[in-house]
């Protein structure tokens, strides 16, 4: 008797390369849209799956595994695992693996792309061109440089030392906050110098939370904490949208005591939040003079996406051949 060849679903699209390499050891099961199926529809395709190949959107809880006997593996195609219950798929004998270092680099760049943006004004330049009302240089639209602003990074893992390097180059100087010693072997810019809390807060001009999502720092930046910060600084989230509380985002800007607010993740998107907002707040969306946003775009290069995904279904084809997959974040006996 022939032994069926395992189902792997894919939740997202994905490059044709990546569904190439499934394609030569599993059925795929596959979303061809660029648009997120919902939980019921993930649901109903994962239970005859063996594994899952999941995206940021994704929520893997105990309820969604106990529908999916024949899972072996989620593989998520991401850094960040807070939308995913390991301790859950450990129990269910489900390996959950991740892709760790491939979204740094975008990532880093992206924030000093949103530093510019808002602190240089340039979404309010580009509505003023499109506006027809551009008719020359004026003394208009100042903003804030980064060459010899204050950094302060909250969390030096792979992403902070990546921006620290290139804020660095901008000529910036840079404070940083990390439970952890930055590793031996990273040779440091000399703009960096350590500092607590609230040194850092009374001095940067720009502020990065670069933490994972948690009980600890969910609104790690509230209305208390913003209000430590220095009066005409920028607000930057490129972690998790939950980090930050909009609404308070929202009210020190009306209030002229943060001077900007640029992100590229948001609290509608931390899916395991029940209590999550289910819209970007209004007020934010509203204030196009201090915000600047992009859509969760930090890993979206061409190439990286397409590593990305195929490192993430070389896990899928680990568990198939009776291997601990390469970014297991669990382990199963």
């Amino acid at each position: 008797m022939t032994t069926p060849e395992p189902r792997v679903l894919v939740t997202h699209w994905v490059h044709l390369e990546v569904l190439d390499l499934l394609y030569q050891h599993c059925e795929v099961v596959g979303n061809p849209t660029r648009e997120t199926w919902s939980r019921e529809r993930v649901q109903e395709a994962a239970r005859d799956c063996d594994a899952m190949i999941a995206f940021m959107p994704d929520a893997v809880d105990d309820a969604f595994l106990s529908e999916c006997p024949r899972l072996k593996i989620v593989a998520a195609a991401l850094k960040g695992s807070d939308n995913f219950d390991i301790e859950a798929c450990t129990r269910r004998g489900v390996w959950f693996s991740r892709v760790p270092d491939l979204l740094t680099v975008p990532t880093a760049e992206l924030a000093l792309a949103l530093m510019l943006g808002v602190a240089r004004k340039l979404l309010a330049g580009d509505d003023h061109i499109r506006s027809g009302g551009f008719n020359g240089w004026r003394p208009a639209l100042y903003g804030t440089g980064l060459q010899g602003s204050t950094l302060g990074l909250i969390g030096l893992g792979a992403v902070g030392r990546a921006v620290a390097e290139r804020a660095a180059a901008f000529g910036m100087r840079i404070l940083y906050l990390d439970p952890a010693s930055p590793p031996a072997e990273w040779p440091m810019p000399a703009a960096m110098q350590p500092a607590g809390m609230e040194e850092l807060l009374a001095r940067a001009d720009f502020v990065l939370p670069l933490v994972h999502l948690n009980a600890q720092t969910r609104y790690m930046f509230n209305a208390d904490t913003i209000a430590r910060m220095k009066r005409g600084a920028y607000l930057v989230n490129v972690g998790r949208g939950s980090v930050v509380d909009e609404a308070a985002v929202a009210a020190s800007l009306a209030a002229g005591h943060l001077a900007g607010y640029a992100a590229d993740v948001f609290e509608m998107e931390d899916w395991a939040l029940e209590s999550r907002p289910r819209a970007i707040h209004p007020a934010l969306l509203a204030d196009r003079a201090r915000t600047f946003f992009t859509p969760h775009i930090g890993s979206a290069v061409e190439q990286v996406r397409r590593e990305i995904a195929l490192e993430a279904a070389e896990n899928v084809l680990d568990v198939f051949a009776g291997r601990r997959p390469r970014g297991a974040m669990n382990q199963i006996v």
